[in-house]
């Protein structure tokens, strides 16, 4: 008998902090809706598939409130990893994908959770203002050479920063790539890269 395809997912817990790591088979998430508690008891990740849509309700430790978000089933079923973020700060809360590759995504969250202000404190303007500036000068380096590009053809992008990301968008489809700016390991990801091509949906 085959073996069911699962898929492996994860968020923070914005009551105690702890990582929640939930497997479950296509057949388990395609049944009803997946409810995913933490342990504690205070946070749960809401999972329902609708045809060709899967919507999804996300803790947030970033912000402490749930979110609501959508993705295609075909790449909530099949992509290596997804990730959903926060959209007032950029970080992520939330993985969807193969087991390695969220365990890795999931890793690197937790570091950047470490820094992250408890609800009701006074934020700065980054969640770590060095690495920022950091990724900044990186991605200033690679524009210096051209090395920013989108798979549509374009060399013309537009930058928006974030709380603990930036967001690169092709300024001709519109296409949008993030770049996370939150821990040391952000840092080294972008030094080891010549080249950002932002992907867009064009002829793909």
């Amino acid at each position: 008998m085959e073996e069911q395809a699962k898929r492996t997912l994860a968020y923070l817990c914005p009551a105690c902090r702890q990582s929640v790591v939930v497997e479950r088979t296509v057949f388990q998430l395609a049944a009803s809706a997946n409810h995913l508690p933490c342990p504690c008891g205070k946070s749960e990740l809401v999972v329902e598939m609708m045809g060709d849509r899967v919507r999804l309700t996300v803790p947030c430790l970033s912000c402490g409130r749930d979110h609501t978000v959508t993705c295609s089933t075909q790449a909530f079923l099949h992509q290596k990893v997804l990730a959903f973020s926060c959209a007032q700060s950029g970080l992520d809360c939330c993985y969807v994908g193969e087991e390695g590759a969220v365990f890795a995504a999931l890793k690197r969250l937790e570091a950047a959770a470490d820094k992250v202000v408890p609800a009701g404190e006074e934020k700065g303007a980054f969640l770590d203002e060095f690495v920022m500036h950091e990724v900044l000068s990186e991605l200033k380096e690679i524009a210096q050479r051209d090395g920013i590009s989108c798979t549509c053809g374009s060399h013309r992008w537009k930058l928006q920063v974030n709380y603990s990301s930036i967001d690169l968008f092709c300024a001709d489809c519109g296409a949008a790539m993030r770049l996370p700016a939150a821990t040391s390991s952000d840092i080294d990801d972008i030094c080891c890269k010549p080249r950002l091509v932002i992907r867009s949906g064009r002829g793909e």
